[in-house]
């Protein structure tokens, strides 16, 4: 089960936080923090993968920006790292060769293609297309 999912730049400025779990607003901060200095110190000689608290951290860097999720330690290191990459390639076809301007601007549309991806904590959707699919009807809609 996903606990939480991030998207953060290199110098730690949070760009998206869904959370899955119930933390109250100091434990959240410092969790972000704590997240941050552990994955951005890291090189590409390492896994993508952190043991974190009881958790683990799979993370992937696109360009200057971190994707994380946090999940169960026994949860599938690669399905997880599958759904980070399927999510950044929707918002690069739906953004159009996406930026970090992209999510901070249009914030309400990466919510809805991360509530279209993931439900409760759980995958829910894998495939671009049926997503690409809503969410063209969510953006009809506006």
């Amino acid at each position: 089960m996903i606990r939480f999912l991030l998207i953060q730049n290199r110098a730690g400025k949070t760009r998206l936080a869904k959370w899955y779990m119930p933390f109250d607003d100091e434990e959240k901060q410092q969790l972000i923090e704590e997240v941050h200095s552990i994955v951005s110190v890291r090189t590409t000689q390492h896994t993508n993968f952190v043991e974190f608290r009881t958790f683990k951290i799979v993370y992937r860097r696109y360009a200057g920006l971190f994707f994380c999720l946090c999940c169960d330690v026994n949860d599938n290191n690669l399905a997880y790292m599958e759904a980070i990459h399927n999510f950044v390639e929707i918002l690069n076809e739906y953004f159009t060769n996406v930026c970090e301007l992209d999510l901070l601007y249009n914030f309400y549309n990466v919510y809805a293609l991360v509530d279209e991806m993931f439900l409760a904590g759980e995958i829910q959707e894998t495939s671009p297309p049926k997503i690409q699919k809503r969410l063209a009807i969510l953006t009809s809609l506006e």
